[in-house]
C-alpha cells in the first residue's frame, strides 16, 4: 500500500517539478501571431464560414504561409519542426474564434502529417510532407469506421497484397479533410487474426481508382470543417505505399491519437476561452436592475469558474506538452487534459449562453457556435468515456 501511494505522489507531482510553465520569448512571439492571424483572418468570417459548412481555400493558402500546416513537419522538409507546446499555443489562439479551422488543422498536423512523420519511410516524407507542409494539399487519417470508433481495433477495412498491390476493401466514417485532402493515411486489416496487431497503414492518394468519397456530413458543430465517409472498392495502391512496419499500422495509429489529445485539448481550452471573453464583454454593457449585470454576484461567480477552468485547463494541456515536448511519457496527462478540457468548454459555452440570455441563443452572437463546435471535442480522439478508462487502468497497474 505505501509503495502504491509513494508511486501515485511520482506520477502526480514529481514528474513535472523541473519543467517550466512560462512559455518563452519565441513561444510568445508565436502566440501573437497566431493571436492576430485569428482576429484579423478568421474572426470576421467564422460565422459565414459555419452557415456555409465550408473554410474557403484561400485560408488554406494563408494558413500554409504561416507554417500552420507543417507545425510539427521537419524544417528539412518545409515544416516549423515546433512540439506539443507549441503546437497547442497555436490551436488555442485559432480555437478562440473558429473551432472547425482548428480541427481543419489538428487533423492535417496532429493525425496525418504526424502518422507520417513517426511511421513512413525517407521517400515517403520527402514526397508528401513537403507537399502538406505548403499546403499543395490538405492530409486527412482514416481510423473510425461505420460499425467502430472506440473499439477502433475492431476495424474490418482489409489490405490484401496481390502481386505488387495493395487491395484496399471496406469503408471509413467520420473523416475530418475527407471531402478536400490529397492524401490520405488509412489503417486497414492485413491479418485479421492478428487483432490490434494485424492492422497496417496505407497512404492514398486522392485519385487512386475505387477510392470513393460521399457528401459531407451535415453536423450539429464544426460545420465548417468537411466531413465525409469513404470507401474503397477493390482499390488498388502500390505496394510501397505501406506507411510503417507491416501489422504495426495500429500501434503507430495509438501513438499518434496520445499526441493528437494535446491538440485537442489545446482547441478546447480555445473554444472555452473564446466563449468566456465574449460573455465577459457581454456582461460589462449588457444593464439590468440599473447596472451591468457583470456587477450582479450571480454573473461574477458564473465568470470566475469560467476563467478558473480555463486556466486550470491551459496548465493540464502545457503539462502534457512539455513533458511529450521532453521525450517523457505523456499518454496519462493528455488523457487528463483531454477529458478535462472538453467538458470544461462545454460547460464554459452553456454559461456563456446563458449570461448572454436570448441574445447568448442567436446565431448573431458567436458563443452558441462556440457551444456546438466545443461538444465534438468530448467525442473526437477518444471519448470522455474512453479517457476515464485510459486514467483508471494507468491507476489499476500502480
Amino acid at each position: 500500500m505505501v509503495n502504491s501511494l509513494v508511486k501515485l505522489v511520482y506520477l502526480l507531482n514529481v514528474r513535472s517539478e523541473t519543467l517550466d510553465y512560462d512559455l518563452s520569448d519565441d513561444l510568445l512571439a508565436l502566440q501573437d501571431v497566431a493571436r492576430r492571424f485569428a482576429a484579423d483572418e478568421i474572426a470576421p468570417h467564422a460565422r459565414d464560414w459555419d452557415r456555409n459548412a465550408d473554410i474557403p481555400r484561400d485560408i488554406v493558402a494563408k494558413l500554409a504561409e504561416l507554417g500552420f500546416l507543417g507545425i510539427f513537419t521537419p524544417t528539412e522538409y518545409g515544416g516549423c519542426g515546433l512540439g506539443d507546446l507549441g503546437a497547442s499555443v497555436i490551436m488555442e489562439e485559432i480555437a478562440r474564434h473558429c473551432g472547425a479551422t482548428a480541427l481543419m488543422l489538428d487533423a492535417h498536423n496532429a493525425l496525418c502529417s504526424a502518422h507520417i512523420i513517426r511511421a513512413a519511410n525517407a521517400e515517403q516524407k520527402a514526397k508528401y510532407l513537403p507537399c502538406l507542409a505548403r499546403g499543395d494539399y490538405l492530409g486527412a487519417w482514416c481510423l473510425s469506421e461505420p460499425g467502430c470508433g472506440s473499439d477502433a481495433a475492431a476495424l474490418t477495412t482489409t489490405a490484401t497484397l496481390n502481386g505488387d498491390q495493395w487491395v484496399l476493401n471496406g469503408s471509413k466514417h467520420w473523416i475530418t479533410n475527407g471531402h478536400y485532402a490529397g492524401v490520405y493515411v488509412v489503417m486497414a486489416k492485413t491479418k485479421p487474426e492478428g487483432g490490434a496487431r494485424g492492422i497496417s497503414a496505407f497512404l492514398v492518394e486522392r485519385d487512386t481508382p475505387g477510392f470513393i468519397r460521399a457528401k459531407k456530413e451535415d453536423k450539429f458543430g464544426m460545420r465548417a470543417s468537411d466531413t465525409v465517409g469513404l470507401t474503397f472498392d477493390d482499390c488498388r495502391i502500390p505496394k510501397d505505399a505501406l506507411c510503417g512496419t507491416l501489422n504495426e499500422g495500429f500501434i503507430d495509429a495509438m501513438k499518434v491519437l496520445e499526441r493528437g489529445r494535446i491538440t485537442i485539448s489545446a482547441m478546447s481550452v480555445g473554444l472555452a476561452r473564446g466563449a468566456f471573453e465574449e460573455s465577459l464583454g457581454y456582461a460589462k454593457q449588457r444593464q439590468a436592475f440599473g447596472k451591468p449585470i457583470f456587477e450582479h454576484q450571480s454573473i461574477q461567480f458564473m465568470l470566475a469558474d469560467m476563467a478558473m477552468e480555463i486556466n486550470a485547463g491551459r496548465l493540464l494541456v502545457h503539462k502534457a506538452g512539455i513533458l511529450s515536448d521532453a521525450g517523457k511519457p505523456s499518454n496519462i496527462e493528455a488523457s487528463m487534459a483531454k477529458l478535462f478540457t472538453s467538458e470544461m468548454a462545454t460547460r464554459a459555452c452553456l454559461n456563456a449562453i446563458q449570461i448572454e440570455g436570448g441574445n447568448g441563443y442567436t446565431k448573431e452572437f458567436p458563443v452558441e457556435r462556440y457551444m456546438r463546435d466545443a461538444k465534438l471535442c468530448e467525442i473526437g480522439e477518444g471519448s470522455s468515456q474512453v479517457q476515464r478508462i485510459i486514467i483508471a487502468r494507468h491507476m489499476l497497474d500502480i
